[in-house]
């Protein structure tokens, strides 16, 4: 499969002399694939997502490459490529309304007035926000913030899409809503995604591949979610537990329920329904 972005083991020193060290496994994407970057707080996740994204470059050792280039570099080459969703969204929302926002990037490419307008159109209309298009952005809430920034960096139809934190400050139905949002429209449009997180119970409903990244800033665990997720002993070492619905099935196999193992709630749901109706004869 094409390699969009690969990564080989990272070393940054930051101004202050914190050094951020992360090695241990390639961090690689494949073209189509949804890559989800598991972690404590303060492990690292945002140092390499800026290192992706040309906001910063190695200064002591590792290469990033993405799309084949060096995006410290050679930004211009694939900036037009890559759609980012920042963990602030308020340091990326930059017009007064939420056309004028979401309209900047394709008139800031030079797209034609026209052209731009339809751009940003559409993708309010894929997002379902055009209700918010004449909206000043400061009104808002923090779910409206977080859509019209994924509208931002989706308008111009990139093929990859990098999310730093995006389920900060959301409740527990909008973080679910907006994974449905991301799941859609990477299936829809074949976008590769790249998204941060310490939330484990949401990694289920959207990754393909899971890399574990420790306090350490050692990413040494790659895998499915399955492979990653229900193994509690490896997620203790990281600082993180199970899943719930892997929890609670973990106990009933422990007493003696035969089943596999669930990852989404809809899927324990469907296995304690079939094994109820089996003991139930129907």
């Amino acid at each position: 499969m094409e390699k969009i972005i690969e990564v080989k083991c990272l070393e940054h020193t930051y101004p202050n002399k914190t050094t951020v060290e992360i090695c241990g496994l390639d961090f690689t994407v494949n073209r189509g694939e949804k890559v989800a970057i598991l972690g404590p707080n303060g492990g690292g996740k945002t140092t390499l997502i800026k290192h992706i994204t040309g906001l910063l470059k190695p200064n002591i050792g590792g290469t990033v490459r993405v799309f084949g280039y060096d995006p410290a570099e050679e930004f211009n080459k694939i900036r037009h490529r890559l759609g980012v969703l920042l963990q602030s969204v308020d340091e990326q929302l930059i017009g007064p309304t939420v056309f004028d926002d979401v309209l900047f990037a394709p008139l800031n490419y030079n797209y034609k007035p026209d052209e731009a307008i339809q751009l940003a159109e559409n993708i309010l209309e894929k997002l379902d926000i055009t209700h918010l298009k004449d909206k000043v952005i400061h009104h808002l809430s923090g779910g409206e913030k977080r859509k019209v920034a994924l509208a931002g960096a989706l308008v111009l139809n990139p093929e990859l899409l990098i999310l730093d934190e995006p389920f900060e400050a959301l409740d527990v139905k909008s973080k679910q809503e907006f994974i449905k949002i991301i799941n859609e429209i990477s299936e829809r449009d074949q976008i590769s995604v790249v998204l941060t997180t310490h939330d484990v119970e949401l990694v289920t409903l959207f990754a393909d591949t899971v890399y574990l990244l420790a306090s350490g800033n050692v990413l040494s665990q790659r895998g499915t979610p399955e492979e990653i997720l229900t193994d509690a002993e490896l997620l203790q070492k990281f600082n993180l537990a199970s899943p719930s619905i892997i929890q609670l099935f973990s106990r009933l196999k422990l007493s003696g329920l035969e089943c596999n193992m669930p990852l989404t709630v809809e899927e324990g749901f469907n296995l304690l329904k079939d094994y109820l109706h089996s003991k139930a004869g129907y």
